[in-house]
């Protein structure tokens, strides 16, 4: 089995039994995220250990000890991305197991259960064209006020809606067109969806358009963009804009 395939197995199985979990009546709200979490990762973490023995392992769900930073080739996942949205019985909430290669994310693949489909790197599909009014998905509760002020530059709508990997492919799907993120994530909320963005020709990049890179000591990383190639540079730009502006002394008013 290739990594690719391995991937994509490895996120459907997960989110069957997270499925499953739900499904059995046992939990529900805090306690079925919880439940699913621990579920979900402990099928990953021991699928991966039993099927890539020589690689690196990084999982939100698993106290990391730090291993990994010596591999070339680190598997990194979130057993349940957006657990509040899968504790409330939404579809907007993902599985992602990623393959970063020198810090490059370059296997991956995100499980949306409650829609049935996975995407991932090892079979790519047409991403749909963009509508003349551009999409951004943001967050449900706390859209970042980068990703505001580019929806107003644009004259783009705003999707709000839950997990980073449901955000990311809601592109692939056609139901937006940019994801900007300014909040904080860590890196098992954007290696996969990273990864299958990249297999299906899409811009991502950090806010101020330094690339991604994967598998540190410090597993924090402050924005992302995900978005068509073409809508890259405006995008990046206006953000930039916003910023200097943010950071821009006020101006003296004459008296």
């Amino acid at each position: 089995m290739t990594d690719a395939e391995l991937a994509a197995a490895l996120a459907h199985e997960a989110g069957e039994l997270l499925l499953a979990v739900r499904r059995s009546g046992q939990f529900e709200g805090k306690a079925l995220g919880k439940a699913g979490d621990e579920t979900a990762n402990r099928y990953l973490v021991d699928a991966i250990r039993a099927q890539r023995p020589d690689d690196g392992l990084l999982s939100e769900e698993s106290r990391c000890d730090g291993t990994r930073l010596a591999k070339s080739r680190t598997w990194i996942v979130d057993p349940v991305d957006g657990t509040r949205e899968y504790g409330e019985g939404r579809t907007d909430w993902a599985v992602h197991v990623a393959l970063a290669v020198d810090g490059a994310p370059v296997i991956g693949a995100v499980a949306l259960p409650g829609l049935g489909e996975v995407l991932c790197t090892g079979k790519p599909v047409a991403v749909p064209p963009a509508p003349e009014v551009l999409r951004l998905a943001v967050s449900r509760t706390r859209p970042a006020a980068e990703a505001i002020a580019v929806a107003e530059a644009l004259g783009a709508e705003l999707v709000p809606m839950g997990s980073a990997g449901a955000k990311a492919m809601s592109i692939i799907r056609g139901e937006a067109d940019i994801y900007l993120h300014s909040g904080g994530q860590y890196e098992w909320d954007s290696c996969a969806p990273v990864a299958v963005a990249l297999a299906h020709g899409l811009h991502c990049s950090r806010i101020d358009g330094s690339p991604l890179v994967y598998n540190r000591a410090d597993t924090y990383m402050p924005d992302l963009l995900i978005c068509r190639k073409e809508h890259a540079a405006r995008v990046l730009d206006l953000v930039a804009d916003f910023r200097r502006q943010v950071v821009s002394p006020m101006p003296v008013q004459p008296r």
